[in-house]
């Protein structure tokens, strides 16, 4: 028989391909779960989900925090931890001082990034932002269309390559304040479904991550086959950056870091108080 069919959305990164490909591609037991693929960069994805269009979807934990009444995070498949939080970068000899005067124009990979947040949250003064795909971010810097650039992703690895200058780490900003590793996004399921189906989804994806983990070399085809870079060693790089033992259960510390960054949402007046039962099978 037939199971539930559910829309799933993720990115094309290398992370998100690695830890969907035994799911998508049924390499584990799916315990009877369909899915229809919405493969997306982040940002896109954010406003789906804002929109209430997907049954499962990646998300920033930013934009996470503006879509609780309508989905529930689960506990795998997250992107979390220290030393992965988004690079601001520049082609000019560009200083933190700089970007706290306001005066720049950067390029960001969307209003709805927890990349944006982190930026809004350290450098206010900056109100001239325009919303780039994160791969062309890079280019924009480059060719002069902004100033500096709030990179995620493969361009974590790659722009030192093109001659742009890391200017800050905002990932390291957050963990010098707060004490918490860096979430970055999520994988949300709806509020509306059965409780089993959402625990149903919750295991599957922590299968396809485990999957994963023991069987490296078996998600390589899909990974190459939707990444923005081709160069293996960054491919690689990027999932063993972003892919951790977060991403198999966030845990206790995980769910402690993701409630600091709604505290913070909250004290910079885009939530107004902290939302409860956010997480699936969460009292």
């Amino acid at each position: 028989m037939k199971g539930l069919e559910l829309t799933l959305g993720f990115s094309s990164c290398p992370n998100d391909t690695f830890m969907f490909d035994a799911l998508v591609h049924r390499k584990i037991d799916t315990e009877g779960l369909q899915f229809r693929v919405v493969m997306k960069d982040v940002e896109t994805l954010n406003r789906m989900a804002l929109r209430n269009e997907l049954d499962v979807s990646k998300v920033s934990f930013a934009a996470f925090a503006r879509m609780t009444d309508h989905y529930q995070l689960l506990n795998a498949g997250s992107a979390l931890g220290n030393g992965v939080g988004p690079l601001v970068v520049s082609k000019r000899e560009l200083k933190v001082m700089d970007l706290k005067a306001g005066d720049l124009c950067v390029a960001i990979p969307g209003v709805n990034t927890t990349a944006n947040f982190l930026f809004s949250l350290f450098f206010p003064a900056i109100k001239n932002k325009i919303e780039t795909i994160f791969s062309e971010i890079e280019n924009s810097v480059l060719s002069g269309k902004a100033d500096a650039g709030v990179i995620i992703h493969e361009n974590r690895f790659t722009y030192s390559q093109k001659g742009l200058k890391k200017i800050c780490d905002l990932g390291e900003l957050w963990e010098n304040e707060t004490g918490q590793p860096i979430p970055l996004g999520g994988i949300v399921v709806k509020r509306s479904l059965p409780e089993e189906e959402k625990l149903k989804m919750d295991r599957v994806l922590k299968r396809s991550v485990e999957f994963a983990f023991a069987n490296p070399q078996s998600s390589e085809r899909y990974v190459k086959e939707h990444a923005q870079e081709m160069d293996a060693e960054v491919r690689q790089k990027h999932i063993d950056t972003y892919v951790n033992d977060f991403s198999i259960d966030l845990g206790e510390k995980g769910r402690k870091a993701i409630h600091a960054l709604f505290e913070k949402s909250v004290a910079a007046g885009i939530l107004n108080s902290i939302p409860t039962g956010i997480f699936v099978n969460s009292q």
